[in-house]
């Protein structure tokens, strides 16, 4: 068959092991997955009432056009209808951006290590890829602006990076979009934008009129707890929207994704309080961090980066046996790191009393 070359040894993405998995492999009657970045309270209890009290209709398609979760998430916003695309989750949509903007010819530039699927999508579509190594975990925004040439075509900000956790401040993200040339697509990937509390931190809404080439990403998969439905958003001007909208596919999300993602937004209080609490679990793990002075990265998202001084695979697979699932950082492009999602504070507590005692085994702590 005629397989694109791109192909060539490339493997899917991998995600987290299952709970049921792990469950049968090390036969325990309990896993807590913090592996994901999913919200470890679920989702507004306004979702889970109407997921108890209605029902849809399976053999009609959905709106093709997500009227009703447009609608709402235009007048939350505060943009036009017209500014949305809506995606099967956030991944969707950056397989939408590569499609339409990348092959072969042209490159794009993004951090390294941030999210794996920037440079998937684009090295399958045969555009060359410019991975600019990160600095204390954020974007090295010199290099990348460095990195830019005549045949670049889209530059990936991840703000909070995936996997670092770290966020770029409001003055510069601006310094930097002010030397991106206008004919450059610069997507702004914010899927953890509802735990930001930096203080640098401004609202990116704005941005878009400020430098029209660029274009907003978010998602219900982290803070509303919707992981499971599979819708992300972006917003951007609407000549942006347009290009990109006869590559997404139709019907790309459920008449139960669209209805559930609406009654979320309406519930910004849930998103509060998880934020609230989030704070508090990030906490733990730094004081842990700071206690046995392992290096981590400042995170503004639900999950922490830290350096264990061990392999990253043998932590991972020891606190697997113990019932957690955490991300090796040897899958994320820093061994000896691991990403761990943020839990309940009884989670946190939980996984970081058997952390102590592995990375004792390990010979990291006396």
């Amino acid at each position: 068959m005629k397989w694109k070359q791109q192909l060539d040894g490339m493997q899917a993405y991998k995600p987290g092991k299952p709970i049921e998995e792990v469950q049968r492999e090390y036969g325990l009657q309990e896993v807590v997955k913090l592996a994901s970045n999913e919200n470890p309270f679920g989702c507004s209890p306004k979702v889970t009432a109407y997921l108890q009290n209605n029902s849809v209709n399976h053999a009609i398609y959905p709106d093709g056009y997500a009227q009703n979760l447009r609608t709402a998430v235009a007048n939350y916003l505060g943009v036009k209808e017209t500014q949305l695309l809506f995606g099967n989750g956030s991944d969707d949509i950056i397989a939408i951006i590569t499609r339409a903007l990348l092959y072969p010819g042209v490159n794009t530039v993004m951090a390294d290590p941030s999210f794996s699927q920037y440079w998937h999508n684009a090295a399958i579509e045969g555009a060359e890829v410019r991975k600019i190594p990160c600095i204390e975990g954020t974007h090295d925004l010199a290099a990348m602006i460095a990195a830019i040439d005549e045949n670049t075509s889209v530059v990936w900000i991840c703000s909070p990076n995936n996997p670092t956790g770290v966020v770029i401040p409001d003055v510069e993200l601006r310094a930097f979009l002010a030397k991106v040339p206008s004919d450059v697509l610069v997507v702004l990937d914010e899927a953890y934008i509802e735990y930001v509390t930096h203080p640098g931190h401004k609202d990116t809404l704005p941005i878009i009129d400020e430098f029209p080439n660029v274009l907003l990403l978010r998602t219900f998969s982290k803070a509303y707890g919707l992981a499971s439905f599979r819708v992300g958003y972006a917003i951007g001007q609407p000549d942006v929207i347009a290009k990109l909208d006869p590559v997404r596919s139709p019907f790309n999300n459920t008449i139960l994704s669209q209805a559930v993602a609406t009654i979320a937004l309406s519930d910004q209080d849930f998103i509060k309080a998880c934020r609230e609490v989030n704070e508090k679990g990030k906490k733990q793990y730094v004081e842990f961090c700071e206690k046995h002075n392992l290096q981590y990265f400042p995170s503004d998202t639900n999950f922490i980066f830290f350096n264990t001084n061990a392999d990253s695979d043998v932590v991972f697979n020891e606190l697997m046996k113990r019932g957690f699932i955490i991300r090796s950082g040897n899958a994320l492009g820093l061994p000896g790191f691991i990403r761990v999602t943020i839990g309940t504070e009884a989670q946190n507590e939980a996984l970081l009393g058997h952390l102590e005692n592995v990375l004792k085994e390990q010979g990291v702590f006396a």
